[in-house]
């Protein structure tokens, strides 16, 4: 760099300089000009923003400090800021790791200072015993500050005395040997003897503080215990009373509360729909809890008991609900209303499918030297081995979405829209049930690859899906059901990596439409993050807010999918979710995890801004009669961990199967070597497999080329291909990302009716052929 290099700082000093920091993968490293001051690292674009425009702050009282190489290093404070930073030359990194070190301790032991100081003020504990244990720790961090005083002392001493020594240094190399060559000698013997006396102190001094902290330090960690044991116990004791207190305040205020005891399991359950919204987190002592932690937008308490004795009062409902009590489930009701139950047609499945594959191989592999290299790239086009992958494509996972296809049959049969929703609200939640431990990528389908999962014996309906684009990648997916539903969406993938953790975002609507009613409901999935992809154990969260949308009668659901935090008190993975007609009145609410169940609570009545705290938010208070469970995810089979977690459907996926086309992913060779175990032979026939792909991709694109310039359309001169196999130019695309020179078998691009968004949707005729057996058409992709 072209500015000089500033001097290591002493403790508590500001210091200036720029650094390359990380933005994204399309810019990399940017230069940028930061300020260490006050243990806060602040930096800007240029100098010139000092004054106006600071682009961000991260307080190292509370930071990580890890370096790389020799050059790189990152600040984290936790996970929500986090700076991957390079300087110029290793000299200005050990500069720069100097000053954020000292800026650290300083900011700690002010940080402690004053805690200390705001303890002062609490009461001691009683008895003798506490008082000693006090003192007894003031004289402790007594003698520690003055060691600590004197490693500053002798640290001042080491770098004066280094000074002058390199000074003396310098100019002895400059020095003609001569008559006073002896004295300036002497010179340097001095000073080098004064640092090292100077250095021999220092490191006495540390050998003391070490040894008395080594003395403490078990003490101090029992006692730390203890005290976060007790916080513990009072913040548990302060949530019920700050839940007690609230019921109290509304019994007060004539609001029409069960007892706790016999309250809704809406809103004592682990799984309960307030969650945060109760009084005691209204609190302000409640600041501890994460920050990104977003609050309820509604709470539920128990519905007042006339609306059990008699439905008469509820305007629009009281035909729905059948029980005086209120407690018919809305399955019971959809089956009274509809007498074609599933009990009455169950179906005796005609073929036996396979419950267990081959145990996954142990085989160990160093992902840091795979994902390093992937730094920059688009994740989609990083060639990875197997062993990263289960031996299921994306077409099959996607199929997965139907495994809870019961709650569109329930759905199908419900006489109210709503109800109706609910079913539907449910089954979205349910297709993530199987992603909880399936850590495992699916193989990226080929171009053309299709999958074909017919259960119309056993289940009654049938799913198709082929991969209709390559880059970006997408596949088209169309189900129907003798059951009066259809199911269709076209899912492509959005990726971000960023070194510790992996965003999939998919992209696309997903279609619900019912026979019967006409009802047509449209959706989009949420974001799913694969944590600790770099160190540690890999686990899976999904987040993010669905709107599902009844076109026909303006019915909506909103489902909030929560993130997982360390420091929530709520259940993990939990979802919420209201129905409302298109007037906006609430008629249901949803409650539940993603991996495990979902209920449902009638709402008989609901206001709003009643029961809020000190902060001002208004939330909705909905009163609902008791929950209602719509689904719940099936135990894994036995021994799934050993079989990549899949679940009873998922190990039926891959099972080779007579008749399907000769693209369906059972056939594809590199897929089923793995799940027999043969990871190195699947590997090569991987590369195999796609090498066959980019050449089949590269062909079209000639064959467009000549299509659309017949004069141009002369063979490569020597040496042309080549360039292009290495750069691999883009196929032409439309404003939606997807290939123009490519036309799927079974899937016609259009535009949504519904949506108004290009997509693909099914022109009919797979299981047609599949009857006659006539395949001829189909690509030779494997």
């Amino acid at each position: 760099m072209s500015e000089p290099k500033a001097p290591t700082p002493a403790p508590g000093d500001t210091y200036k300089g720029w650094l390359f920091k990380w933005t994204n993968y399309i810019k990399g490293y940017q230069r940028r000009w930061f300020v260490l001051s006050n243990g806060l690292l602040s930096y800007y674009r240029t100098q010139a923003e000092m004054g106006h425009t600071c682009r961000g702050t991260i307080n190292l009282a509370t930071a990580n400090i890890a370096v790389e190489d020799s050059c790189n290093f990152v600040i984290s404070n936790g996970g929500t800021q986090t700076y991957h930073l390079k300087a110029s030359s290793e000299v200005e990194r050990q500069r720069w790791i100097t000053a954020l070190e000292l800026a650290k301790a300083k900011a700690f032991r002010m940080q402690a200072e004053s805690d200390d100081s705001g303890d002062e003020s609490t009461p001691p504990a009683a008895g003798q015993g506490g008082g000693a244990r006090n003192s007894e720790v003031q004289s402790t961090l007594r003698t520690l500050g003055s060691k600590v005083e004197d490693l500053s002392t002798c640290n001042d001493l080491i770098a004066k005395h280094g000074s002058a020594l390199q000074r003396s240094l310098s100019e002895l190399e400059g020095v003609r040997l001569g008559g006073e060559t002896s004295e300036k000698i002497r010179q340097v013997t001095e000073r080098a003897t004064l640092f090292r006396i100077t250095s021999n102190a220092m490191i006495n001094a540390c050998r003391d503080f070490l040894a008395l902290a080594q003395a403490h330090s078990k003490r101090w960690q029992k006692a730390l215990q203890a005290e976060r044991e007790q916080r513990v116990r009072l913040e548990e004791t302060l949530e019920q009373l700050a839940k007690q207190h609230n019921h109290l305040e509304r019994a007060f205020r004539g609001a029409t509360v069960l007892p706790p005891s016999q309250s809704n399991p809406a809103i004592d359950s682990k799984g309960s729909v307030p969650g945060k919204g109760d009084a005691s987190d209204e609190d302000e002592e409640n600041e501890f809890f994460d920050a990104c932690e977003d609050v309820q937008e509604f709470i539920t308490v128990p519905a007042d008991p006339k609306y059990h004795r008699s439905g008469s009062n509820v305007s629009g409902i009281s035909s729905e609900m059948g029980m005086d009590d209120g407690t018919t489930s809305l399955d019971e009701q959809s089956m009274a209303s509809n007498p074609e139950s599933p009990q009455s047609q169950e179906v005796v499945p005609v073929r036996k499918r396979r419950t267990r594959i081959p145990d996954k191989p142990n085989y160990s592999l160093n992902l840091w030297s795979i994902m390093k290299n992937c730094i920059g790239k688009e994740l989609s086009k990083i060639p990875m081995p197997v062993n990263f992958n289960e031996p299921l494509s994306m077409l099959q996972r996607l199929s997965e979405d139907l495994e809870y296809y019961e709650l569109l049959d329930r759905g199908a049969k419900c006489q109210s829209s709503l109800e109706q929703m609910c079913y539907v609200a449910a089954f979205t939640v349910s297709s993530y049930s199987t992603t909880v431990h399936r850590t495992g990528k699916p193989f990226n389908p080929l171009l053309g690859e299709t999958f074909e999962l017919d259960r119309l014996q056993e289940s009654g309906y049938r799913s198709l899906c082929e991969q209709v684009s390559h880059h970006p990648p997408a596949a088209a997916h169309h189900a129907i059901s003798e059951r009066g539903w259809t199911l269709r969406q076209e899912i492509a993938l959005a990726s971000k990596f960023r070194g510790k953790y992996l965003s999939i975002m998919p992209l696309g609507s997903i279609h619900c439409i019912f026979e019967k009613s006409n009802n047509h409901y449209t959706w989009k999935k949420v974001t799913t993050t694969v944590h600790n992809i770099i160190v540690g154990k890999l686990w899976i969260d999904q987040s993010g807010e669905i709107d599902i949308v009844n076109h026909r009668t303006g019915d909506r659901c909103h489902l909030k999918f929560a993130p997982y935090s360390y420091f929530s008190r709520d259940v993990a993975r939990k979802v919420t979710g209201v129905v409302t007609d298109k007037d906006g009145k609430a008629h249901y609410v949803l409650s539940g995890t993603w991996d495990e169940k979902m209920e449902c609570s009638r709402v008989m009545q609901s206001s709003r801004g009643g029961e809020n705290g000190a902060d001002g938010r208004q939330k909705t208070v909905y009163q609902t009669l008791k929950a209602k469970e719509l689904w719940r995810k099936t135990p894994l089979p036995e021994g799934a961990e050993n079989m990549y977690y899949f679940s009873t459907l998922a190990l039926t996926l891959n099972e080779p199967e007579e008749g399907v086309a000769p693209t369906d992913s059972r056939k594809r060779p590199d897929q089923r070597l793995m799940e027999q175990g043969r990871w190195e032979e699947a590997n090569a026939e991987k590369q195999r497999l796609e090498e066959k792909q980019r050449t089949a991709r590269r062909e079209r694109e000639r064959e467009a080329n000549r299509s659309a310039n017949p004069e141009e359309g002369k063979e490569p001169a020597d040496g042309a291909e080549e360039v292009e196999i290495a750069t691999e130019p883009s196929e032409t695309t439309d404003k939606s990302g997807h290939q123009d020179s490519y036309k799927a078998m079974w899937f016609d691009r259009c535009v949504d009716p519904m949506t108004g968004e290009p997509t693909h949707i099914y022109r009919g005729g797979y299981w047609e052929t599949k009857e006659q057996g006539n395949w001829d058409s189909c690509p030779d992709i494997f």
